[in-house]
């Protein structure tokens, strides 16, 4: 299995209607109940770009992102899924309720971060 990043940028929800806005919403979180009931579906949500801050190496803290950065990610999906086409498809639907183009970005293997997210999981699981 592999993870994707779904995701599309600030703004490209703008044309939607304020009257349309709760449809889309409403599709979009039936487009990820979908993908949770499938089990494909990690994480997802939206993000508030004016609230982002700038951590360098050293600790330094500065508003962000940059002025001249001229696209930041607006909202997201993370599935685990057993392909590139599967992941394809997700992000399809995933257009389809948001009505706006979605980008699609394999996220890089890493057994640690598998293994530590699995772990979690499991401690989660426990609790509850």
């Amino acid at each position: 299995m592999a993870q994707y990043l779904i995701s599309f940028n600030e703004g490209a929800m703008d044309h939607i209607t304020a009257e349309d806005l709760p449809a889309v919403g409403e599709a979009a979180k039936a487009a990820c109940q979908e993908a949770a009931d499938a089990g494909v579906f990690v994480f997802g949500g939206g993000l508030n770009s004016q609230r982002a801050s700038i951590v360098t190496p050293d600790g330094m803290v500065s508003d962000g992102p940059y002025p001249e950065t001229k696209e930041v990610i607006g909202g997201f999906v993370v599935v685990d899924v057993s392909s590139r086409d599967e992941a394809l498809k997700w992000a399809a639907k995933i257009a389809e309720a948001c009505r706006c183009a979605q980008e699609v970005r394999e996220l890089g293997a890493d057994s640690a971060r598998d293994e530590m997210v699995r772990q979690a999981g499991a401690r989660s699981s426990a609790k509850g």
